[in-house]
Parts: structure tokens; C-alpha cells; sequence
């Protein structure tokens, strides 16, 4: 019904840049917030930044001044601008939407995307 496809992972070196992208199709009503998580293996999924349909931002402290989220609600897509890459940076990037309204139906759900690699090596 809804699907979420993110873009703009690879390989950067330590200091470099990458934004990604995720978009949301369907039959979309509106999107409450819209955030962004990483997975490392091992560990549990984090949550990196958020941005709240008034897009309001919050970031985990360890990308505060390196990341910034934003969106475009007229093509529900969110962006994380990723700037002064560093090593702890490497993991699957999630895109996640929550409070998903969709025409013809009452309910509010939350949509993840498929991830999207982000590694920084030399």
C-alpha cells in the first residue's frame, strides 16, 4: 500500500559527504513524522534524526552539527545530509515514516524502507 525507497548509499572516505534520499508512494493522505535509523550487526537499530510534519528536527548527540534532516511534504520524501563522515558512521541507513494516513481508510500506520548501505573507509 505504501512503500518507502531510499537512495544515495556507498563508499565515502572519513570526512566526506552522502545525502540520502527516501521517498514514500501510495496512496498517501499524510505523513506524521518522518526519521531516519542506522544498524550496525550486533547492535540494536538507533535512531539517528527525526523531523516532525511541522518539520521540528531532533538528532542523536553524535550527529548533531555533521547531519541534517529535512523534508518535502508536496513529494513525501525525506533527506539526511550527511556531512564530515567519520568511520562510526558506517551502517545500513533506515528510513522510517510514521503515522502513515492513507486514502479511503481509517488507519495510521508506520512504513520502514529496505536500508541503504553507508560505509566510510579510506
Amino acid at each position: 500500500q505504501v512503500q518507502l525507497v531510499e537512495s544515495g548509499g556507498g563508499l565515502v572516505q572519513p570526512g566526506g559527504s552522502l545525502r540520502l534520499s527516501c521517498a514514500a508512494s501510495g496512496r498517501i493522505v499524510s505523513i506524521n513524522a518522518m526519521k531516519w535509523y542506522r544498524q550496525v550487526p550486533g547492535k540494536e537499530r538507533e535512531l539517528v534524526a527525526a523531523i516532525s510534519s511541522g518539520s521540528r528536527t531532533d538528532y542523536t548527540d553524535s550527529v548533531k552539527g555533521r547531519f541534517t534532516i529535512s523534508r518535502d511534504n508536496g513529494k513525501n520524501t525525506v533527506y539526511l545530509q550527511m556531512n564530515s563522515l567519520k568511520s562510526v558512521d558506517t551502517a545500513v541507513y533506515y528510513c522510517h515514516a510514521a503515522g502513515v494516513r492513507v486514502l479511503w481508510s481509517y488507519d495510521v500506520r508506520d512504513y520502514w524502507g529496505q536500508g541503504t548501505q553507508v560505509t566510510v573507509s579510506s
